[in-house]
């Protein structure tokens, strides 16, 4: 997966976000969530890779996985089957940048937001935080069992959201706190399927929480 980088590759950081598309867009996309975050997480580099497939419902952009099928069962496999892929780009750049797998934060939107809880909860190491954006919990029934950890989790959806309906987030954030996940959701009046400065504010204060005191509240 290609990456666009916010910060010059060569600068040292000790910490480590990574943004996640949704489909149809591909990482420049979402690497402009960095200008809001970067002024108080100094410390930090930002990524944002390319999905690893062409969109297929439509003439560009990427996927993280096919959305023809939309039966729960196949759209978990489909993040399944992402899942690798994604892995193995998030080690290569902890790697690159010699940092923990606990320095790492999630963050995405629609699909990308799917990727973002499919993966980070299933991660060797827990990332510090994860962010969803206007997104779901999918395999919400596996989770219990797959979990290998209990980050912090902050889930923002719009109430006019006519792409991933707002009761997505309420569902997930109800899956989540039953599986032991410490989990804030936060719904915004009249928006739709997108990302407002509210959101982006809460994102920026999860982060700087997680990060600092090892919890995202």
């Amino acid at each position: 997966m290609d990456p666009v980088s916010a910060r010059p590759r060569a600068a040292r950081r000790s910490k480590l976000v990574v943004l996640l598309h949704g489909l149809g867009a591909d990482g420049q996309d979402l690497i402009e969530l960095a200008a809001h975050w970067a002024p108080a997480l100094p410390e930090a580099a930002f990524v944002a890779p390319d999905a690893p497939e062409p969109c297929d419902m439509g003439p560009y952009g990427r996927q993280w996985f096919s959305l023809q099928d939309r039966r729960p069962a196949a759209v978990a496999a489909g993040a399944m089957a992402a899942r690798g892929p994604l892995d193995g780009f998030l080690d290569a750049e902890l790697g690159r940048l010699g940092l923990p797998g606990s320095a790492l934060a999630l963050a995405g939107f629609s699909q990308g937001c799917m990727m973002a809880l499919y993966t980070g909860l299933r991660r060797a190491v827990p990332p510090a935080a994860i962010l969803g954006y206007s997104g779901a919990l999918l395999a919400a029934e596996a989770l219990a069992a797959e979990a290998t950890g209990r980050p912090p989790v902050l889930l923002v959806h719009g109430e006019a959201d006519d792409i991933v309906p707002v009761e997505a987030t309420r569902a997930a954030a109800a899956a989540l706190r039953q599986a032991g996940v410490p989990v804030e959701a936060l719904v915004r009046p009249g928006l739709a399927h997108g990302i407002d400065e509210a959101g982006l504010a809460a994102g920026r204060r999860w982060l700087e929480a997680a990060f600092n005191t090892g919890t995202g509240t």
